[in-house]
């Protein structure tokens, strides 16, 4: 199964990375390596996840984020990477476009 991460995806992956990395020098790379692992076990998951706003959502076991993505014809959309804590109505419409 190809596991494809849109730009959106990965602009969220960099929000995510500069906001750890100004809490503390090495936490931004330990963010990126931990949700790229879990994007990659998507090779075996994929489809498991409860769907959310009609987007499946993987739940990050490390960081408060969630993982959207779609399954079809042995390709894993990756939509969306965001910080569950942010405000609702902003997660629907960022997990949603």
């Amino acid at each position: 199964m190809k596991i494809d991460i849109l730009s959106t995806a990965e602009d969220d992956l960099v929000d995510g990375y500069l906001f750890y990395e100004d809490q503390e020098a090495g936490i931004g790379e330990y963010f990126l390596s931990t949700l790229f692992a879990e994007i990659a076990s998507l090779h075996l998951y994929a489809g498991s996840h409860k769907i959310v706003w009609g987007r499946h959502r993987m739940l990050s076991k490390t960081f408060p984020f969630g993982i959207f993505y779609t399954v079809g014809n042995d390709t894993v959309k990756v939509w969306a990477i965001l910080d569950l804590r942010r405000d609702p109505s902003y997660l629907h419409k960022r997990a949603t476009r």
